[in-house]
């Protein structure tokens, strides 16, 4: 398991711990064995076991709220998010207007590359909470649609 090394009153001992049973070490001393007697109860070092949490993304209003739609519930509502922190370059769209899945909606400067977010659901621009050379953090809304 360990070695040592010991100089005692001059003497030099070489010392490996075979093994540790308890209180009982069984010790190897300069090529002679000895039962050691430890007057406390030794702890074993044990690996830690690493215990992660969940990660849910920063963007996510309700982590328990299914990303998709059910087939039968209603479509073209909903919030458009920024999906990371930047400067609004552009918006593309006005409140009123009716908006298709895939359509381009705003352009993001971000680690200077320019981002298009696009519409990911159908439906009329209820609301734009952003104005053009507006910085935004990751999870901010950007438009409402409804």
């Amino acid at each position: 398991m360990k070695n040592f090394k010991f100089k005692i009153n001059s003497n030099q001992y070489d010392v490996e711990i075979l093994n540790i049973d308890d209180n009982i070490a069984r010790v190897n001393v300069n090529g002679e064995m000895y039962n050691v007697e430890v007057d406390r109860q030794l702890k074993i070092t044990k690996t830690p076991i690493l215990v992660r949490s969940v990660a849910v993304p920063s963007t996510d209003t309700n982590p328990t709220s299914p990303r998709t739609s059910s087939p039968a519930s209603p479509k073209g509502t909903g919030v458009v998010k920024s999906p990371l922190p930047g400067t609004i370059l552009d918006v593309f769209v006005k409140v009123g207007e009716h908006v298709s899945i895939g359509q381009r909606l705003i352009c993001l400067e971000a680690m200077k590359m320019e981002n298009n977010i696009n519409s990911d659901q159908e439906g009329i621009v209820s609301s734009i909470q952003i104005k053009k050379g507006d910085s935004v953090l990751e999870g901010d809304l950007l438009i409402r649609i409804g």
